[in-house]
């Protein structure tokens, strides 16, 4: 996976201010294509690192919707993206109650760009790179304008999967891991700003949807579709949405190995 430097190192200003580096080596990326590739990568990165730390899944969904919440107000070309992806990690922390020492963000930042490397000293490049984590924290909360407590798909799809269950053939439901995959599904749609765009329970439905079609899981034929049943709101369009999207986003991985 590209990264942005060889070294995290804080900007001059500590404001976090756009150098020079970019994925494409140094120079600033202006097509739309190459902006999400980066918040694809970017995205991996808090995902990565969060597992790294511990942190739990909805915390780490939460990063990834302040990343992208954030970059839906302010231009890519402004500011660095892993340093945001940071602070974004940081506050996820404190909104969801896991909270993550920056000194630990920062170290294993540190050696995803560097692997095998020892952690970092408290030197000053250490301090300055901890302010400018910080300081970009307090400029999320501004851009948001302190709304950073989302609601997520995630206590859906659990209701879902166990309504859907209770319809499968138990011996059916055993053979295929329709949990597992809607539950790998759901992360990914995190990798774009998809996971913004779709309402939680329209995500919730449409991974639970792919998942059972992908395993070819027959659900017992009523009035109603099982997902109108489970959502009365969502459509079949809906669900071709999110699903067009997510498509979408695993061409994009594609482009980015």
């Amino acid at each position: 996976m590209e990264g942005p430097s060889s070294r995290l190192s804080a900007a001059p200003d500590g404001a976090l201010r756009l150098a020079a580096r970019r994925d494409s080596g140094g120079e600033a990326e202006t097509d739309l294509g190459r902006d999400m590739k980066t918040h694809f990568r970017v995205c991996r990165f808090i995902m990565e690192t969060g597992v790294k730390l511990g942190m739990r899944s909805v915390p780490v969904a939460t990063a990834c919707v302040l990343y992208h919440r954030f970059f839906e107000r302010v231009n890519v070309q402004a500011y660095e993206p892993y340093l945001v992806a940071m602070s974004c990690v940081y506050l996820a922390g404190k909104v969801e109650e896991q909270h993550i020492r920056t000194r630990d963000i920062i170290n294993v930042s540190h050696r995803y760009f560097n692997s095998g490397s020892a952690p970092l000293e408290c030197d000053k490049e250490f301090w300055e790179l901890r302010d400018s984590v910080v300081q970009c924290e307090l400029l999320i909360l501004r851009q948001l304008n302190f709304h950073v407590s989302f609601e997520h798909p995630h206590q859906y799809l659990l209701h879902y999967l166990l309504s859907v269950k209770s319809l499968v053939n138990r011996h059916a439901w055993s053979r295929t891991p329709v949990a597992e995959t809607s539950w790998a599904l759901l992360r990914d749609c995190y990798h774009g700003a998809m996971c913004i765009r779709h309402t939680p329970q329209h995500i919730a439905i449409a991974t639970l949807y792919l998942a059972l079609n992908s395993y070819g899981a027959e659900l017992a034929v009523g009035e109603k579709e099982w997902w109108q049943v489970l959502s009365e709101d969502v459509t079949k369009a809906d669900i071709d949405a999110v699903i067009s999207d997510l498509l979408q986003l695993y061409d994009m991985e594609a482009k980015c190995i």
